[in-house]
């Protein structure tokens, strides 16, 4: 869906827990998730500690939605 999306000019981040499918089906901007499970977050952590940890997950999308790219790419740390 995501290359769907962007065929039609929206630029989209592909948030997800395996990186290699996000490559097979094309997504351009990939930004790898926590854990299966739990992809945006992390039920062991004190509420302000997994706040923090979606917080820099969201930052890292908008980073990665406002950055140009030719080709796939996957914004690690």
């Amino acid at each position: 869906m995501v290359k769907e999306i962007e065929r039609a000019g929206i630029a989209v981040v592909h948030i997800c827990t395996v990186t290699p499918i996000s490559l097979t089906v094309g997504a351009n901007r990939i930004v790898p998730a926590v854990a299966i499970p739990h992809p945006l977050g992390n039920p062991k952590l004190s509420a302000k500690e997994e706040f923090g940890l979606r917080r820099k997950l969201v930052e890292k999308a908008l980073n990665a939605l406002s950055t140009p790219v030719s080709e796939q790419t996957v914004f690690e740390d």
